[in-house]
């Protein structure tokens, strides 16, 4: 039996998909099984798999079902001990599994392990940018807050789904959220401070269906306090403040700015401490920049910052 299964869900990911695989196979922890979920592709996924000959890697067919489903099929056919999930179009650092893994046995109270995260652009690139997250130990109070874990980086114990359940299949948004937060509810998390974990930006991540996503995270942010102590009740607005805010960055990005300055006067709305945070003066900024440079200036100090944040890195390095 391997001590790590690692689950892919796929559907027409095949433009990233090899590069996905090859940094798992890469890994310097190797007693491990790869289950790729083929979600309904119509690309040429199967013609891919059937030249693969690491036999640690298969391949699972599936009418398209959406994420949850299909993530649920490889816990189904998993037997690791350790389960990790790895979206189809995100990397790993070569240590990452080693370094989990390590982190599971050394703490067998621990039910879930995550890493901070190094944001790629759609060729590979690295931004510069990272992703921290501080979420650890006794975590249901700081998740129901705000999602900082992002689902490429986390590894769980096998025998804890059997507690917490499977992904919610009925949420098509925000579903490794509501396992987090179930998962919390039972078990400590633990982080690894280094970004382990590279997650690549491109249009498909940037979902333009906000008001669905909105929908689902009321779903399972009411779900979640359903048996909430009344003390703990204040939480669900800095709920809901957190992800009013995070869809107005979203919002930013897929150049519907009536749509972020809306979800931002919700984030105040439910949370005003958020107005004086720096993620939302800093969202103020990019809806005035915008508004003074039409859209296409924003895109344009955008890239110039990624362009200067790059040419920095390279400097240190080559320093």
């Amino acid at each position: 039996m391997p001590k790590v299964s690692v689950i892919i869900p796929a559907y027409n990911a095949m433009a990233y998909l090899p590069e996905t695989l090859d940094s798992v196979l890469r890994q310097t922890f190797t007693d491990l099984e790869v289950l790729i979920i083929n979600d309904g592709s119509s690309d040429h996924i199967l013609e891919w798999a059937a030249n693969i000959v690491d036999p640690r890697v298969k391949l699972i067919s599936q009418e398209n079902q959406r994420l949850a489903a299909a993530r649920n099929t490889g816990i189904t056919h998993a037997k690791g001990e350790y389960i990790a999930f790895l979206d189809a179009d995100d990397l790993w650092e070569p240590t990452k599994l080693e370094k989990q893994v390590r982190c599971l046995d050394d703490n067998p109270t621990v039910g879930l392990v995550h890493t901070w995260t190094l944001l790629i652009d759609r060729e590979g690139n690295k931004t510069g940018k990272v992703v921290t997250t501080q979420v650890e130990g006794d975590a249901w109070q700081q998740i129901v807050q705000k999602n900082t874990i992002v689902v490429s980086s986390v590894i769980v114990r096998a025998s804890c789904l059997q507690t917490v359940g499977r992904f919610d299949r009925d949420l098509h948004y925000c579903e490794d959220y509501d396992m987090w937060i179930r998962f919390a509810s039972h078990y400590p998390f633990a982080v690894l401070r280094e970004p382990l974990t590279n997650y690549r930006l491109h249009p498909g991540t940037l979902s333009t269906h906000c008001e669905e996503v909105l929908k689902h995270f009321r779903i399972l942010i009411e779900k979640a306090f359903q048996s909430a102590p009344t003390e703990l009740l204040y939480l669900r607005n800095r709920g809901y403040g957190n992800q009013n805010l995070y869809l107005a960055w979203r919002s930013v990005n897929n150049r519907d700015f009536k749509a972020a300055i809306h979800y931002r006067q919700q984030a105040i709305a439910h949370y005003p401490q958020l107005g004086c945070s720096w993620d939302c003066i800093r969202l103020s900024f990019a809806i005035a920049l915008v508004q003074w440079l039409k859209p296409d200036g924003y895109s344009k100090v955008r890239s110039l910052i990624y362009t200067l944040r790059r040419r920095v890195l390279t400097f240190r390095h080559l320093s």
